[in-house]
């Protein structure tokens, strides 16, 4: 990873933590433009000028975000609405498996944001956070390999992201360290 890639990760962990102690529902009607704050951060950080330079790019990311059928933000919301009664680390791992599904949510940075998105749900539930590391990366990145190339709507989703999320919710829970986790 290069070092702008690694500072607008930073930054992004930031706004989880300034969301989740501000409140914030991501999954509420009306709040999802913070999970689209979370994919701008990622990929053009907060600094002013980088994402004027990306405007177009952002304007792209944002329609596909609203507008995107069977996979943009209804698809999540909804599917997460429906999820109440499962462990906190079956609905990080879902909401995950959400985004990066095809159609997948953003045009870019779905992994990234994804790995906010999961950090947001176990932070606000008083769970560390997700970080990826050198220790842990492969493991990660095998189920998004096979969830990338399923479509959301179609049977190999019915069938294979019961298995994915479980697996990917057992990963988070066995990484889970709290030395990441701030105190509140």
């Amino acid at each position: 990873m290069g070092d702008d890639v690694i500072r607008n990760m930073v930054a992004g962990y930031g706004l989880v933590d300034t969301l989740v102690a501000d409140g914030v529902d991501l999954f509420a009607v009306g709040n999802s433009r913070h999970l689209l704050e979370l994919n701008t951060t990622v990929l053009c950080g907060t600094d002013p000028s980088d994402r004027a330079e990306y405007a177009r790019h952002l304007q792209m990311t944002e329609q596909r975000f609203y507008e995107q059928q069977d996979g943009g933000i209804r698809d999540l919301i909804e599917w997460y609405q429906g999820r109440g009664g499962e462990s906190v680390w079956m609905r990080a791992a879902g909401v995950y498996v959400r985004m990066l599904s095809r159609p997948q949510l953003y045009v870019e940075g779905n992994h990234r944001t994804g790995a906010l998105a999961m950090s947001y749900i176990l932070v606000r539930e008083n769970e560390p956070p997700f970080v990826l590391t050198t220790e842990n990366a492969l493991t990660y990145f095998d189920p998004s390999a096979v969830i990338k190339d399923t479509e959301k709507q179609g049977l190999a989703m019915r069938f294979r992201s019961p298995a994915v999320i479980r697996q990917l919710a057992s990963f988070l829970a066995e990484h889970a360290d709290r030395a990441f986790l701030l105190p509140r």
